[in-house]
């Protein structure tokens, strides 16, 4: 199993230079999140692993069985869930057997035959999390998976991916612009800045993790601050 190298990787569009000799490793099993601000590369270096975008320079070396969760769940409205699951694979018994257990994994046993339009938002977002586990990943890509949920879903959502990737132990690539997410996820979090990383950050707590937990807001508001964000709450 091998994890992520990508060095002094270049993306341009047109004139403008996205990434401009972009470097992170992300190792066997390791979370890692990248943060940045709008417009700023972290989406498009996601894409370059996942081999939907090419890049203009630099080197990138990524495991060849890779899945991405995406913002929206893109679920076919004319296939059941298990048939969406199982898109791109031969619905073979066995194939269908692993679908109805990564099913189960994300809290929808008994879902297989539902069709996506009965289904919310988050359970629409597991189907697409069971999509990509059942293929058994050794790199799994995060693009913003729960940014269209709601608060209390939200939450469920990052435990259970928590407990997944715990489990499945692929290597993770979370792209978010979520620094609550970042911290009780990643293993590590990189900041992207200017077409490079400019900052990466062991988060050192253990798991499960809590915002309470001492040094949570330390590490929050430093990263913030890499971000160009003062955080202030109330006023005087």
């Amino acid at each position: 199993m091998s994890g992520v190298h990508a060095t002094g990787v270049v993306k341009r569009f047109g004139d403008r230079t996205i990434l401009d000799g972009f470097s992170l490793d992300i190792a066997p099993g390791e979370f890692v999140a990248l943060l940045g601000a709008s417009g700023s590369g972290k989406t498009t270096f996601l894409r370059i692993l996942a081999g939907l975008e090419d890049h203009d320079g630099g080197t990138v070396d990524a495991p060849g069985q890779r899945t991405v969760v995406f913002q929206e769940p893109r679920l076919v409205a004319a296939k059941r869930v298990r048939d969406n699951v199982l898109l791109g694979q031969r619905p073979t018994a066995q194939h269908r057997k692993a679908a109805s257990a990564a099913l189960a994994e994300v809290a929808l046993a008994g879902q297989e035959r539902a069709w996506p339009t009965t289904l919310s938002g988050g359970e629409a977002q597991r189907v697409a999390l069971a999509r990509a586990l059942v293929r058994r990943p050794d790199l799994l890509l995060l693009d913003e998976p729960f940014a269209a949920l709601d608060a209390l879903t939200r939450i469920r959502m990052q435990a259970l991916v928590a407990d997944l990737v715990h489990e499945h132990r692929p290597a993770v690539l979370l792209v978010t612009h979520d620094v609550d997410e970042a911290i009780l996820l990643a293993d590590r979090v990189a900041v992207l800045q200017d077409g490079v990383v400019g900052v990466e950050v062991e988060v050192p707590f253990a798991r499960p993790r809590r915002r309470g937990v001492a040094g949570f807001g330390d590490l929050r508001r430093r990263l913030l601050a890499e971000l160009g964000v003062e955080e202030t709450i109330g006023a005087a």
